[in-house]
This record gives structure tokens, sequence and C-alpha cells, in this order.
């Protein structure tokens, strides 16, 4: 948000009437604030002074030009207080703690916060939802040193194995926001210009040295690594490699915490509850490369047994391990596929397949290994035990579970026709309908009984149909050229595609007990991506409605699932409704289209404008 320097464009000082305002956004968007710590920011005396940039953000400063809070679309939606706001009121926001000092260089140096390098404290992740504010600190200083918004919720957190973004950083100690603060300071001496350490002073006085801090803290939370690309962001177990083996010295020498190496399955099941007043609670390292292998194999059969079903294959490989293998670990368990012997996901599949459990292909374009069948005589499939407990379930509220509840829902789309005046004769003929819909397969059958009442087959040909003078106007009337002579046979395999493409097409759209007929063929999904002023990509998604979709709810998803904005606006001169999404996600959009709406793909129309 302020890693570059931006220019501000105007400035004003707020009345009376918008110091009440501003007052009330604080009091709304931080439910923790109290009315001390409110005039301690906002001091009702003190004048307050707006800077609107020209990337549209608005900071608040007070009098002596310390920034406290800051408006990132300058709507009021993505309101956030500065570092110097929370080094005056550190129980504003609630935080995240870094596993070690190091760490944060790569967050005061401009990286969003990834899960891998959060401490974990012993009675598991806090609860959170996607789009709230949170802190960042270190260990063994309570001033933080960077604020942003959770990309994710908590319970979609841990489904993802605690890999991946955490926080989006809109602004931390040492970017353009505070460097252009004319008195900016730094609240002890534990802030350094590339690293952020814990407080010597409190340090001191607890007798203890701040790496020795930091280890302990570190190795209290269980050790994870992240899955994603080096461009993605930091990944900041590396930079944990130097702090892991000095906790090793430090827990060996110290008798109140010990390390319990893992020899079998059942230590790996940890407690349910934990209770984080434990004097004597044992940390778990990292266990060895065998068990991890082993702990896949036992989920992927738990899977195959529970979750897994036939009619869901081919399944993508990242599908197959985020919404079937994942859920399946012990309760409470990181499960990291680079701690096994195969280090990668798709190693593992194509070693599950060469042992004859399953059969996966690579798909090339996509370039990840899908599932495609599974070989439930194989021995360890029969001789495995599955386990009867709950697999893990999001459970979050809202739009999201209006989502799921659709998502639950099974789509059929069903294409009819009606009779139009041009076949009516035919219906007549035979007795059949003409107010009814027909499928396909139905219509055909009426042409075809039509053919066998009148005896239209011809005998020296048995794949050639006569045309009499009512057949003949039903199948071409009106479509053969003036002056163009009327054919006086048929091939029977191009009888019933003609003869449909003579009636009014319909389609039934049904998704669980709900139904809608519509007039004309089926309207596909359209799934455009294009660049905007600044070369950056938008995804739009139009035509949900035909599949009973709520656009509002697919947005909120979206915007949950691709930690991305999205807005929903009307189609110009249309009927329907548009999604927005900031980013280049079309196949995303496509692929969660089929596998959650179980939306066909030939119902997808994707046309992608940033491609040269």
């Amino acid at each position: 948000m302020f890693k570059k320097a931006v220019e501000a464009k105007s400035q004003q000082r707020l009345s009376g009437a918008d110091r009440k305002k501003l007052r009330r956004t604080v009091r709304d968007r931080f439910p923790l604030i109290t009315d001390a710590l409110l005039d301690l920011l906002l001091p009702p005396k003190v004048d307050i002074t707006l800077f609107k940039f020209q990337n549209r953000v608005h900071v608040f400063s007070i009098e002596g030009g310390v920034p406290m809070f800051f408006d990132v679309d300058g709507r009021g939606t993505e309101f956030f207080p500065t570092v110097f706001a929370l080094w005056e009121a550190p129980q504003l926001l609630p935080s995240f703690t870094l596993k070690g000092c190091e760490v944060s260089r790569y967050v005061i140096g401009g990286a969003d916060l990834m899960f891998p390098g959060i401490m974990i404290p012993a009675q598991g992740l806090p609860s959170f939802s996607a789009g709230e504010p949170w802190a960042v600190k270190v260990p063994g200083n309570p001033a933080p040193i960077a604020v942003g918004c959770t990309t994710m919720s908590s319970v979609e957190a841990l489904k993802a194995g605690l890999r991946g973004k955490a926080l989006r950083i809109t602004h931390y100690y040492h970017d353009f926001l505070w460097e252009s603060t004319e008195r900016h300071y730094v609240p002890n001496a534990g802030f350094l210009e590339d690293v952020v350490m814990g407080d010597p002073s409190l340090l001191s006085s607890s007798g203890v040295s701040d790496t020795g801090t930091d280890v302990l803290d570190a190795s209290a939370a269980p050790q994870t690594s992240t899955g994603n690309e080096e461009d993605e962001s930091i990944d900041a177990n590396n930079a944990m490699s130097s702090l892991e083996t000095a906790s090793t010295s430090v827990a060996d020498a110290n008798n109140e915490t010990g390390e319990q190496m893992i020899g079998n399955m059942d230590q790996l099941k940890l407690a349910d509850d934990i209770s984080a007043n434990e004097p004597n609670t044992e940390n778990l390292t990292s266990p060895s490369a065998v068990v991890v292998d082993s702990l896949l194999d036992k989920c992927l059969l738990q899977a195959l047994y529970t979750t897994i079903k036939d009619k869901d294959l081919p399944m993508p490989g990242s599908t197959l391990w985020s919404n079937h293998v994942l859920p399946c670990r012990p309760s409470g368990l990181v499960l990291d596929i680079k701690k096994s012997s195969y280090k990668k996901l798709s190693k593992w599949l194509q070693a599950k397949a060469s042992a004859g459990l399953i059969s996966v292909k690579e798909d090339k374009h996509k370039k990840e290994v899908v599932l495609f069948s599974v070989n439930r005589g194989h021995p360890d499939y029969i001789s495995f035990k599955p386990e009867k407990r709950k697999v893990e379930k999001s459970d979050s509220s809202g739009d999201h579970t209006i989502a799921e509840a659709w998502s639950e829902k099974v789509l059929e789309v069903v294409e009819i026709y009606k009779p139009s005046t041009q076949v009516n004769p035919i219906f007549e003929s035979v007795g059949a309908n003409t107010g009814k819909l027909y499928t396909a397969s139905e219509a055909s059958d009426v042409v075809f009984r039509y053919i066998e009442k009148e005896d239209l087959v011809k005998a020296t040909d048995k794949s050639m149909v006569v045309l009499d003078a009512i057949l003949c106007d039903a199948l071409f009337k009106g479509a053969i050229k003036k002056g163009t002579a009327y054919p006086t046979e048929i091939h029977k395999k191009e009888v019933g595609s003609t003869f449909i493409g003579r009636m009014q097409p319909h389609n039934v759209v049904t998704r669980g007990g709900e139904s809608m007929v519509r007039k004309g063929a089926v309207k596909p999904i359209q799934i455009l991506s294009e660049r905007r002023q600044g070369n950056k990509k938008v995804t739009k998604v139009s035509g949900v409605e035909t599949f009973m979709m709520d656009a509002e709810s697919l947005a909120s998803e979206l915007q949950k699932k691709f930690a991305c904005s999205t807005s929903v606006g009307e189609l110009p001169g249309k009927k329907g409704r548009e999604v927005l999404i900031q980013g280049g996600v079309i196949d995303d959009v496509g692929r969660h289209l089929m596998e959650q709406y179980g939306v066909p793909k030939r119902y997808i129309q994707v046309l992608d404008k940033t491609r040269k």
C-alpha cells in the first residue's frame, strides 16, 4: 500500500461534523476500543488533518503530523490504524506473533505474512474470518510492526494445512507512510533499521536473552512449510533454519521443556483440546520422512473409503489433496507433503499409481496430475480399516454458507423443444400433443412414428426416407431458396436433426427441488479476462442466473477463495448481473464453477483478452 512514494494531492482540516463521523467509524471498525483509547488516539481538542493521496488512500493525522488511521479506498470499507496508533494502543487489534525476529526482515521489507512464519500458540490457531484487520508482532516486543487484512478464515486456513498467505500487509514499520511522517519515531530500542527484535528493556528485566526468547517461542509452535512458489511470497521457514538449530540446544538446557521423537502413527494424534495453562507441555519435533509417508498413505486410504466416490472422478490432484486428503488427517496435525520422501504431490500420486492402488494421468496443459480411477480390489485398500470419525468441515456463516447450500444441490440441464407451425401436422397425424415440450429423443420418435405410419421408407434402400408433401413441408418449407427444387428423399440419419431444428428450442434447469423453464437455447456462462488502466487484469463472469446461481453469493465466495476484491453490477442493456473480480483468475473461476456448482464444461465460454 505504501511501498512507493505517493504524493498527497490535497489536505484539509476536519470540521466538527467530520471529526464526529471519524470517531464513529473508528468505534464501528474496532470493537475493542474504549473511550479512553479513542481520546488518546484522536484527542478532542487537537486538530485532525485529512490527506488525500493520488491512489485514493485517505490518511488521518493529528496535530504534529502523526498519522493515526488510513482508509484504503476512501470509502470506509477498508479502514486501518497506523503503527503509530498501535504503539499507543496495542490492544486495539488482535495480532499474529512471528516465529522469530528474522522473519520481521521480510515483513518490513514489503512481503505479505505467510502462515509458516506465524507462531501457533499451544491452544491452537485463534479464530478469525476473512477480511479482518490484524496486527503483526515479534516475540518479546509488545509494539506491532505491521497491520493488514486476513485473506481467509481460520477454518479455511486449517483446511489448507496452514499454508499460503495469512495476512495481506497494508502498512508496516519503515514503509513510505512511516518515513514521510515529519516526526517519525520508534517505540523502543528493539526497532532497528532492517529488523525488529525483542524490547531490550523487557528482556533485561526478565533475565532472558533476546535470542533465547525467540527460539523458545518458535519451538512451541508446530513446524509447517509452504507449498507456494518463490514469486508468490517469501518462505519464512528458510529464514528460520538457524533458529530451529538453536532451538534444540536451548530446549536441551532447559528443564521445563522437553523434546519427544515421534515413533509411530498413534503418537501423531494430538489432543483435541490442549490447556494453555499446562506448565509441562511437551514440544514435538518434526516427524521423519518415513512417518510422514505412512501418514500420507493412511489419509489417502481414509479418503478413498469415506469421501471419494467413483462418480467424482476424474479429479484434479489439487482437489484431492485439499478437499479429501487434508480433512482426513488426525485432528490438530499439520500435514506437509514436503516433509515426506516424495517432496511433491505429483510424485506421491504417481508412486501410488505404480503400486496399483490408483490410476493417474498428467494434464499437460494445466501441468497437474489427475486422479482417474481407484482400484478398490487392491490389497492395501481391502486390508485398511477406516476410522469412524467426523471429517473436518467448514462452519463458515453468511454468504459462504449460502454458496455452499447452492453448490450442494445437483444441477441438471435438459434441452427441450416445442412443436412449431411447420411440424404441427406431423404431431397431429400421430396423435401427439402440440402444446407439450419434448426432449430430442421424444421428438425424433414422433417423426419416425409418422414415417412408419405412412410407410415412407424406400423399398430399394432402407436407409433412405421418401418425402411426402406433409413431411417435406415440415422439414424444408421456407428453408429452400426460391427456384430450388425440393428434395424427394432424405437419409434416415438426417431426419431427426432436421426435424428438431424446425422446432422451438427451450431448456429446463433444475437445481435441487427447483426447476426453471426458459425459451431458447441454453445461454452459457461467459468468463472474460481483460486489462484495465495500469495494466491490471480483471475477470468478468456473467450469465450465472441461467444456472440458478446468485451473483452476490458467488462474488462473496470468490472473494474469500481467491483473496481478491469482487463487485457485482448490472449488465448494460441486458438482463442479468455481472461479477467483477480483480485479477486474472479466468481458469480458476471456470474450474470452480464446474467442481462446486456442477456447471457442464460445454456451457462455459472463456475469452482471455490479456494474451497477446
